[in-house]
């Protein structure tokens, strides 16, 4: 039985597929989306993240080092990346919750006892589980196993993809797979591979495949004011999936927040958002407009 993963888990979620849900969020992904709300997905391995604000200094990340990779300066906490093992014995021992870790590895069974637990909301709501990340088909073995065996539980299943995978990836996950939460940035490649680190003729290709293949399907367009918001880009996105094979799909348009600046902190990670900005009132009623003039029902968030 293989092991996933798993960098976070989010109960009662209302926005990743219909009804309640809990939400299991896998690590490591292909793109580097400089909007990403949550860059410690990116990375597909355990990660350290650290809070100077949070620090106090009072030593204790030092003392229970096994391997003397944590030491304190007049500047703060230093971590030598060429002696941490990243076994997390720092975080579990700080005070303050200053040093975290991103990534813990979880069986089979261990996540399924964790989702079980969720039943009672998923029968009152129609809700059920939902694999995010990160993108969670990068861990194609762990996911096929835990997909499977929530199906024989009778959980309902969706995953959150990129769409950025191999085809016969994503077809094998989609026979175990009830819905798919399919995001869409943008339609044109270079644009594409300019804020995400790769063009997007995979993933339009992979999204006609899975809308032939039948699978259920909802369209999740991150709403990016200067990035994706402009009529010429929203026009064509709606031509496309508009011309996807089967029932009209739903669209769900997530404007965009900045809201990870406190994880690029921690990460060391410096983005410049300066040409990003959430899309205004007007637009987002426009994209909703557009949208519906080739039959599609686009709704803001879920």
């Amino acid at each position: 039985m293989s092991q996933g993963l798993v960098f976070d888990i989010k109960r009662y979620s209302i926005n990743d597929g219909p009804g309640i849900r809990i939400t299991i969020f896998l690590k490591g992904c292909p793109l580097n989306c400089l909007w990403c709300h949550n860059p410690e997905s990116i990375s597909p391995n355990i990660q350290k993240l650290f809070s100077t604000a949070r620090c106090i200094g009072c030593g204790e990340c030092c003392r229970v080092c096994p391997v003397q990779a944590c030491r304190l300066t007049p500047g703060g906490l230093v971590t030598d990346d060429r002696l941490c093992n990243l076994c997390g014995k720092c975080a579990e021992a700080c005070p303050t919750l200053a040093t975290e870790m991103s990534g813990r590895y979880r069986s089979v069974d261990e996540l399924l006892g964790i989702i079980e637990k969720e039943r009672p909301f998923f029968d009152q709501s129609g809700g059920g589980v939902t694999f995010s990340g990160g993108e969670p088909l990068q861990q194609p073995e762990f996911l096929t196993e835990i997909l499977e065996a929530c199906g024989r539980k009778h959980i309902h299943r969706a995953v959150d993809t990129s769409g950025f995978v191999r085809t016969a990836t994503l077809l094998k996950m989609a026979k175990s797979t009830d819905l798919f939460l399919y995001d869409l940035k943008m339609m044109d490649a270079e644009r594409h591979r300019k804020y995400t680190g790769v063009d997007n003729r995979l993933i339009l290709d992979n999204l006609r495949a899975l809308a032939e293949s039948g699978a259920a399907i909802q369209i999740r367009i991150p709403l990016i004011g200067g990035v994706n918001d402009d009529a010429a880009n929203l026009e064509a996105t709606a031509a496309f999936v508009a011309e996807l094979q089967g029932a009209k799909k739903a669209v769900n348009l997530l404007p965009f927040h900045d809201v990870a600046k406190g994880k690029d902190v921690k990460l060391g990670r410096v983005r410049d958002l300066a040409g990003l900005h959430e899309p205004g009132g007007d637009g987002v009623a426009m994209a909703v407009e557009l949208f519906s003039r080739y039959g599609l029902n686009a709704n803001v968030g879920g």
